[in-house]
């Protein structure tokens, strides 16, 4: 006696039975499974709330900003240091550093050397000292700087102190105002490189067309990792000027160190 038995044929992966949820009779369609169509493609995404987007925009722009603009700040201190602008100027502007006793320290001598370097050279008629004293001291920068060019030759008639300010800021808006009492407006700034594009701004601020002639010598030029330093101090300063009206104090090795590595010349 043979028994027969019918089996029913495979269905194919992926197709709907007709009592499933999804298949022919079911009200999705299409055997749905995992979010596919019943084509095989993904379902669309719901498109994201405008205010999603929006955020994300604002959040990555102010992050780009956040980044690009001390590097690009980096940049311009970096190209001004190199720079060595010499036009012909009312006057040739010494800023301030520190002095034990009436003596410059080796910093202010290089800035004041390089100043009367310019000055013989004819860039400008006459040499402004600038610098206000510490706490303490009974002499000022820029009275010490003045005494040091005065006894290196310089006319005491050509050489203007400006015996205010502790910080750049402060002596730019002294010097502006006696520019101002003397009808002077252009000046050639002498300093240490990294601080010509701070220097300059705050002198333009302060109604002077400046230039900018720095030192090479002196502890911010080196080696290469104090250059750094220097740079990323003055990104740093330039936009706490720019943003905020305020400036960075003088750095530590120009106000209380020994005199040593006096220029000779």
């Amino acid at each position: 006696m043979t028994l027969e038995v019918e089996v029913p044929e495979a269905e194919p992966d992926g197709a709907a039975r007709p009592d499933e949820p999804g298949g022919p009779d079911g009200e999705r369609g299409g055997g749905s499974r995992g979010g596919r169509r019943r084509d095989g493609g993904r379902r669309p995404r719901p498109p994201r709330p405008t205010w999603f987007v929006a955020a994300v925009s604002v959040v990555l722009g102010l992050a780009a900003i956040a980044v690009l603009t001390p590097l690009a700040v980096g940049l311009r201190v970096w190209y001004q240091a190199r720079q060595d602008e010499r036009p012909r100027s009312d006057a040739i502007i010494v800023l301030g550093a520190a002095q034990y006793n009436g003596v410059p320290s080796p910093t202010l001598q290089w800035r004041l050397q390089h100043a009367l370097d310019l000055y013989r050279h004819g860039v400008a008629p006459a040499i402004v000292t600038v610098g206000g004293r510490a706490p303490g001291d009974a002499f000022t920068e820029a009275g010490a700087g003045r005494r040091w060019l005065i006894g290196k030759g310089v006319p005491a008639a050509k050489v203007v102190a400006v015996p205010e300010g502790r910080d750049t800021l402060e002596s730019m808006k002294a010097v502006g105002r006696a520019y101002e009492r003397r009808h002077w407006d252009s000046g050639v700034i002498v300093t240490d490189p990294w601080h010509g594009l701070r220097s300059k701004r705050m002198a333009e601020d302060s109604g002077i067309k400046a230039a900018s002639s720095p030192t090479r010598s002196g502890p911010s030029v080196r080696t290469r990792d104090t250059q750094l330093h220097y740079i990323v101090r003055e990104t740093g300063g330039y936009l706490s000027y720019v943003l905020l009206g305020k400036s960075v104090k003088a750095p530590s090795e120009t106000i209380k160190t020994t005199p040593r590595g006096t220029p000779t010349r």
